[in-house]
């Protein structure tokens, strides 16, 4: 039978696990053995079970100083300017932006625990019912998506499974884990249904994943999987099941659950999955008063003008920022009563594009605001938006660029031309890689795929807006000093 209940605690066998008891909505299972439910047919059985891990799959995702963060305010999209004391942080934005961080970022140590948190509810599940073969499939691929964040962002992390014993890991290769996620999904993707709603998985979400790990393989592995990736794409945009949204923006809006084009999302809600909060992270303290927001905003992320400048004026995506003079809910002009003396906007709080400095005295009107996803009147501090993990913009995107490497131009035009219609811009007729990065940076803006796109297209150790050229080694983030003086069987990766 089922019971109700709001609080239970999980237990990771993990050192590096951090935040094991969590506050969950869900059901539980009350006197129904592992035996019971593998013989069972009722899909309420595996829903209830899977629940934790994707609880932790929601997580801290969404929220400032953890692995969203880390991807964003290390590409050119956006920064966390320092306003005197204000979002000095020990300096760990001003490293993140300039690629000097080290492995002793509270930021990096988050994500690590973030991504081995829900890692190690998975294990505990897949332990706990073995014999569950629908269960199981699901629970492989969810936790081939958390390791493929792992990849990308650490690159040589311990592979630790079901059957894994021990609280000390070793560091695998990237090219083990590699070939890890890709096993995981290829072995379970036919088990998934290939119906059902966007918070949990299936066939086309596991394709999704699979299509991004071999549009990557050269950076993790050293050997190209375009093909692959084009095929892995394909699968998602031939099915007939996703179709671009008409309006960019319902994709991001705060009921956009009925979004055509979103594939997996991550269902945030400000009562009972909270944790997403973008509002607070960009918006003016004075913002509060045009959105009617429950909490005053932190004044933080901003974009940086030569990305926002990046967009034409009649790209319907633009609107992905906040921007100009601001205004309260009633119409009145906002007031900024603590602006700068040497602001030249004065106290009326007007959002600019130029950023006057990274360090240590910005101006705290200056850099226009993340605004792609709606603010509703009177949210709290986290919003009810679903969060779209995958969606089918980013696919059909996926598809030109792999077929732009293979030199299949028509293929690539295609693709790409479907997405850049959509956001009011005239078709290409001819395509560059250049203008493919271009394109995905407009469409993807704060998504978390900046970061790994400059990477694969060789842009990310390029000088920009207050950041000198970096290195190769700033192209993974350092194995987090925290879990190294926990493990000393970890290795630091090469260069830190």
């Amino acid at each position: 039978m089922f019971k109700s209940i709001s609080k239970i605690c999980l237990m990771l066998p993990l050192v590096f696990a951090m935040g094991a008891c969590q506050e969950l909505e869900q059901d539980v299972l009350d006197g129904v053995t592992a035996e019971d439910i593998a013989k069972s047919t009722n899909p309420n059985l595996i829903n209830v079970l899977k629940a934790s891990a994707y609880a932790r799959i929601v997580g801290s995702w969404g929220g400032h100083n953890s692995i969203w963060s880390i991807q964003e305010v290390s590409s050119d999209e956006m920064s966390i300017p320092q306003k005197g004391a204000d979002w000095e942080d020990g300096g760990q934005w001003l490293r993140m932006h300039r690629h000097t961080w080290n492995p002793t970022e509270e930021s990096f140590n988050n994500s690590w625990a973030y991504c081995y948190s829900a890692i190690g509810e998975i294990n505990n599940l897949l332990v706990q019912y073995p014999n569950v073969p629908a269960l199981n499939a699901e629970l492989k691929v969810l936790r081939a998506m958390v390791y493929l964040w792992l990849i990308d962002s650490f690159g040589n992390v311990p592979i630790i499974d079901e059957n894994s014993t021990g609280s000390s890991p070793a560091n695998n290769t990237r090219a083990e884990v590699f070939a890890f996620i890709e096993k995981s999904i290829k072995d379970n993707a036919n088990a998934l249904p290939k119906d059902g709603g966007k918070y949990t998985l299936n066939f086309y979400s596991a394709h999704a994943i699979l299509a991004k790990l071999y549009l990557n393989a050269q950076v993790y592995t050293g050997t190209a999987r375009w093909a692959d990736a084009e095929a892995a794409a394909d699968v998602i945009i031939n099915s007939g099941k996703y179709s671009l949204s008409s309006n960019f923006f319902s994709n991001f809006s705060e009921r956009n659950s009925g979004s055509t084009e979103n594939i997996l999302t991550l269902p945030y809600d400000q009562n009972n999955a909270g944790g997403f909060n973008i509002a607070q992270m960009t918006l003016h303290y004075s913002s509060q008063a045009t959105y009617k927001l429950q909490d005053q905003p932190w004044n933080g992320y901003a974009s940086l003008e030569e990305f926002y400048n990046s967009f034409d004026d009649k790209d319907v995506r633009k609107k992905s920022f906040i921007a100009g003079a601001q205004f309260s809910a009633d119409g009145t002009r906002l007031n900024d009563i603590s602006a700068e003396a040497t602001d030249p906007d004065g106290q009326p709080l007007t959002y600019t594009p130029a950023i006057n400095m990274l360090a240590p005295n910005a101006f705290r009107q200056a850099g226009v605001r993340v605004g792609k996803f709606e603010f509703a009147s009177g949210a709290a501090n986290s919003l009810n938006n679903d969060y779209p993990l995958f969606r089918l913009g980013e696919i059909i995107l996926t598809k030109g660029e792999a077929a732009l490497r293979q030199g299949k131009t028509a293929a690539a035009l295609a693709a790409v031309n479907q997405v850049r219609t959509r956001a009011g811009m005239p078709a290409y007729t001819a395509l560059t890689l250049d203008e493919l990065y271009n394109e995905r940076g407009r469409e993807m803006f704060a998504e978390a795929s900046r970061r790994t796109d400059a990477i694969r297209f060789g842009k990310w150790n390029l000088p920009w807006w207050e950041k000198q050229t970096s290195t190769a080694v700033r192209n993974i983030f350092p194995i987090p000093q925290n879990q190294i003086n926990a493990n000393p069987k970890l290795k630091q990766n090469p260069g830190y």
